[in-house]
């Protein structure tokens, strides 16, 4: 899906537990700051995201930096083998670091919620989505990002910590094209942008509240992780966003 000029959201088909989905990997590159990749899937996802690029003439071993937008299993998956392709450095929010580098179990992964997950799946297909749920691949942090922080590639990407879905997930502000990157502190439904999902997120006041921190950006468009671009645009986004700030739905 192209955003604009060398920047593409990634169509990834998910499979968690049996629930089918898309996720929308953020994909850049084109300046002397070579290839950027915000989040990348679930573990074993790696062909699919090889797949887009080779579409795009790039190459995996060309990324030179992985963005994680926060911990989930989802938007982690892929970094441990993207890094051993290509070597890029990976970025990430204080917060969410211990989880990301496997000192600390991911807060949503714990072995009562996964087995919840799978109950109703075949027993094959149990043994194998609890395999892989329960053991989630770590990768290294090389960088420690930090709120408020823009990052001087594509024009300026603005990092705003906006903590509850996880305590470290961070949404980013591309400048150039105006496009808020919302990670899951946004999703969109039937086109339409709605609050952060109440059953995957701990923290439902504070990811509301925290909300707060978007309103007050240049927004002409949003992409988030679930849902992809909303239908809303410029001001009308800006809107939508002070109004789910207020009442998260």
């Amino acid at each position: 899906m192209r955003i604009a000029k060398h920047i593409e959201a990634l169509d990834i088909s998910m499979n968690i537990a049996g629930r089918q989905s898309v996720i929308h990997p953020l994909l850049i590159w084109g300046d002397d700051d070579g290839i950027t990749l915000i989040d990348t899937g679930m573990p074993g996802q790696t062909e699919q995201i090889e797949a887009h690029f080779k579409r795009l003439g790039l190459a995996l071993k060309n990324i030179r930096r992985i963005i994680l937008t926060h911990q989930d299993i989802d938007h982690i998956g892929g970094a441990a083998a993207l890094v051993e392709t290509s070597g890029a450095e990976v970025y990430a929010h204080g917060e969410d670091i211990p989880y990301i580098e496997g000192h600390k179990p991911l807060i949503k992964m714990n072995r009562e919620r996964v087995e919840k997950m799978t109950a109703s799946l075949a027993k094959d297909e149990r043994e194998r989505a609890r395999r892989v749920l329960n053991n989630p691949p770590s990768v290294k942090v090389n960088r420690r990002l930090e709120d408020g922080e823009e990052l001087d590639f594509y024009g300026g990407m603005l990092l705003l910590h906006t903590p509850g879905h996880t305590p470290g997930h961070t949404s980013i502000f591309l400048r150039r094209p105006g496009l808020l990157v919302a990670g899951d502190a946004l999703r969109v439904e039937e086109g339409r942008l709605v609050g952060p999902s109440p059953e995957a997120t701990p923290d439902m006041t504070l990811a509301v509240a925290s909300l707060s921190r978007l309103t007050a950006l240049p927004v002409k468009r949003v992409l988030c992780y679930h849902g992809g671009l909303a239908a809303e645009e410029g001001k009308d986004a800006a809107s939508r966003i002070r109004e789910l700030a207020v009442n998260g739905y």
